[in-house]
């Protein structure tokens, strides 16, 4: 048995792999769709890590794996239907970033309340002069409202954070009922609209899915307070980058802070990044020691499991299974 892993992961996730008695190649340079689809043919696994289009067509090309393990909790970037169709289950590693992720979503809340990455290149630009008693003021966020759209693990965790540091009230938009944060958290549950107008701070933590998928737009952006401030730690494609930028330009919200965006990575020469009240990260939601090792470990245990013929821990598609 064999697997071939598209980029370097943590040793701990290798070193389970070969005790497993699995043959394990890294690649030594990122390959396009066409190139890792020559490349797989002699594996009996993909162990993905960083973003691999996936779609029919690789999966056509790749029929004979039997699993597809993500370094990633999302999978918008597979085609699960094709995936299913073609008998070959998709595992992913989710819950081991909740925590990590949750704090990013929480730094670039701080940031972006107090300009501190605009401030911060102050510095570089020799532009930190004297004190200014109204200059660059940002705003405080004690027991403000914080609406999360998807309310799962990473916006739970969020949630926490604000609720303990700042007494904020937690307002959430799902497509289902949380009630473990009604009950912990006295959140309640909203509309999308609901979720838009009473957020002071709005944290999205959902899925990319062809209904998510651009759903902060200028519709969206326009039902927000104009003190309001964007959080985004899940997908780039959850909202329009465009339309973000008109709105942060017309004043109709305050600020945003994104640790995703679309496209990625960003220009360097991208105007959001100057932008006072804007803060950007470079995708870093799961980037601690801990935590990666943590995804080698449950990546490396769906490659063990799919290949010896047993249900992955972390399935995405559990329908393969009833083929």
């Amino acid at each position: 048995m064999n697997v071939f892993v598209t980029k370097q992961i943590p040793e701990i996730g290798i070193k389970l792999l070969k005790e497993a008695g699995i043959a394990v190649t890294v690649a030594d340079q990122s390959l396009n769709q066409e190139a890792l689809i020559r490349e797989v043919q002699g594996y009996d696994a993909l162990l993905s890590a960083g973003f691999v289009k996936a779609d029919a067509h690789f999966l056509e090309g790749c029929r004979h794996l039997k699993v597809l393990s993500l370094f990633s909790v999302g999978y918008d970037n597979v085609d699960i239907d094709a995936a299913t169709r073609l008998g070959i289950p998709v595992g992913n590693t989710p819950g081991v970033l909740s925590r990590a992720t949750s704090d990013i979503a929480f730094l670039l809340m701080l940031a972006v309340a107090r300009k501190a990455f605009y401030n911060y290149r102050k510095i570089l630009d020799s532009k930190w002069k004297e004190f200014e008693p109204i200059a660059d003021l940002g705003i405080e966020l004690y027991g403000k409202t914080l609406g999360v759209f998807g309310l799962g693990k990473i916006g739970l965790e969020m949630a926490k954070k604000c609720r303990a540091a700042f007494d904020m009230k937690v307002i959430y938009h799902n497509r289902r009922p949380q009630e473990e944060a009604e009950k912990e958290l006295g959140a309640q549950y909203v509309s999308f609209d609901e979720l838009l107008t009473r957020s002071d701070v709005l944290s999205v933590h959902a899925n990319l899915s062809p209904e998510t998928k651009n759903i902060f737009n200028k519709t969206a952006f326009s039902k927000m307070k104009p003190n309001a401030v964007f959080i985004n730690t899940a997908r780039g494609g959850l909202h329009n980058e465009a339309d973000l930028k008109e709105a942060l330009d017309h004043k109709i919200i305050w600020g945003a802070g994104l640790d995703v965006t679309n496209p990625e990575p960003m220009a360097p020469d991208n105007p959001l990044l100057k932008m006072p009240s804007v803060c950007v990260l470079p995708h870093i939601g799961s980037a601690t020691a801990e935590t990666r090792d943590q995804m080698a470990v449950l990546a490396a245990k769906n490659v063990i499991a799919g290949l010896n013929g047993d249900r992955l821990p972390t399935i995405v598609n559990p329908e393969v299974y009833q083929r």
